[in-house]
């Protein structure tokens, strides 16, 4: 069975920002894992990130996350990481979602499969709730998608009607959208991108730019991975966003880089305060007090 998405989140202690990550890791199977130069990449990506959307795991034995959990453990013993597996999903019944997090940090607060009534996604999504360490935002839904490239528009216009579902259902609007959209070059052209429901409704901010190249092969540029911030909260946490050129940081040939993805994960960080901005009026009161006394004029 091929299981085409996993959720993972792996929150590192003590950090101010927090970094969410989608990857799509190309058939991520046991014998692809077991390779110890494949793994030793895969778990520097993952510890990179507090929460990784991770897709295209093939594993339904559950063997493949079970030895990348205990060599992710074994890489960062910050914290001991769990995982929370959802069903199979989709049209051929192909996708698994997991969520790996360290529960002393933060949980799952809870978690469902969208009631796709109309078959419109290949995949349902599998949408979930987490806790934030953040006065300013108490708790974030991530939406994972991995489009199929024969009916990429028509996903993405579904997804807003994901998000009216989700908001209803959570009575939450701070949502981050994201993963393998194949939203570029052959599967979407700009033009079509730029009709999605998604791009003309208020309040989505497009994090990953339209000329982002998401993309290992030199011979490829095109913004297939994305991710998407929705609610005022959201993005006014928002630090940066941009495709992790993996192979450039660990310096590996672009055909090394190729065994582990043809994909560059995308990702985002979150500051976890509330934006720290200097009063004007203060500034000024201490400039002033600073100032030597003015002498009064005859």
């Amino acid at each position: 069975m091929h299981c085409p998405a996993v959720l993972l989140l792996l929150l590192p202690g003590g950090a101010e920002a927090f970094r969410i990550c989608a990857f799509n890791a190309q058939r991520l199977t046991l014998s692809k894992v077991a390779r110890e130069h494949v793994m030793d990449t895969f778990v520097r990506i993952l510890a990179r990130c507090d929460i990784m959307v991770l897709q295209e795991v093939v594993d339904t034995s559950g063997s493949a996350m079970s030895l990348l959990l205990r060599e992710l453990n074994r890489f960062d013993d910050s914290g001991s990481y769990s995982f929370l597996s959802s069903p199979s999903l989709g049209l051929l019944n192909t996708i698994e979602l997991c969520v790996l997090n360290r529960s002393h940090k933060t949980q799952v607060l809870d978690s469902y499969v969208y009631k796709d009534k109309d078959d419109l996604f290949a995949r349902e999504p599998f949408v979930a709730r987490f806790t934030f360490p953040s006065k300013v935002l108490r708790s974030l839904v991530l939406v994972p998608l991995h489009t199929t490239p024969k009916a990429v528009e028509q996903e993405l216009n579904a997804l807003y009607d994901v998000f009216l579902d989700v908001s209803q259902h959570w009575h939450n609007r701070d949502m981050i959208p994201l993963g393998d959209f194949n939203a570029d070059c052959a599967s979407l052209t700009k033009k079509r991108l730029g009709e999605l429901v998604l791009r003309t409704e208020a309040g989505f901010h497009w994090a990953i730019d339209d000329d982002e190249d998401t993309t290992v092969r030199a011979s490829t540029h095109c913004a297939y991975d994305r991710i998407v911030l929705h609610g005022e909260h959201c993005q006014s946490l928002l630090r940066s966003a941009a495709a992790f050129n993996f192979p450039r940081s660990f310096q590996l040939t672009e055909e090394e880089a190729l065994n582990i993805s043809d994909h560059y994960p995308v990702e985002v960080e979150l500051n976890q305060a509330a934006p720290r901005v200097q009063p004007l009026g203060l500034a000024l009161l201490l400039l002033l007090l600073l100032l030597p006394p003015l002498g009064l004029v005859a």
